[in-house]
C-alpha cells in the first residue's frame, strides 16, 4: 500500500515528464527551493515556474519510477525520463523536503540526473 506521499510524488513526476506546469505549482511551496547539481539553485515559486516553463515539452516525455522512498519529512524518487524520439534520455534521483506532515507540499528538491544518451 502506497502513503500518501508516495502517491503525491508519483503524480508530481508524472505531472514533470508531461509539462503540467499548473499541477506542480499546487504542490510546492511559496518558498520552494530547487537544487540541480551543476546549476545555480532555483529560489522561490516564481523562479521556479520560470524554470518550469523552459523546461517544458510539447510531446510528453516517457516516465519510468524504479523507486519512491518516503521516511518522515523526506523523500526520493529515482527513474528515467525519455522522449518519443530518443533525443532526451535522462536518469534522475530527486531528494525532497516536506513542508510538515499535515496537507504536505514541497519545500525543497535536489536532483541528480545524468544524460543517458552517450
Amino acid at each position: 500500500m502506497k502513503t500518501e506521499n508516495q502517491v503525491l510524488l508519483k503524480k508530481f513526476n508524472e505531472a514533470f515528464a508531461s509539462s503540467d506546469t499548473e499541477y506542480l505549482l499546487t504542490q510546492v511551496t511559496d518558498d520552494i527551493s530547487w537544487r540541480m547539481v551543476g546549476q545555480a539553485p532555483i529560489e522561490g515559486k516564481a523562479a521556479f515556474e520560470k524554470a518550469l516553463r523552459e523546461m517544458a515539452s510539447d510531446e510528453p516525455l516517457d516516465l519510468t519510477i524504479e523507486n519512491i522512498i518516503t521516511h518522515g519529512k523526506t523523500a526520493a524518487v529515482n527513474g528515467a525520463m525519455k522522449s518519443a524520439d530518443g533525443s532526451t534520455h535522462v536518469g534522475f534521483c530527486d531528494v525532497y523536503v516536506f513542508s510538515g506532515f499535515k496537507d504536505p507540499k514541497i519545500r525543497e528538491m535536489s536532483s541528480y540526473a545524468i544524460d543517458m544518451n552517450s
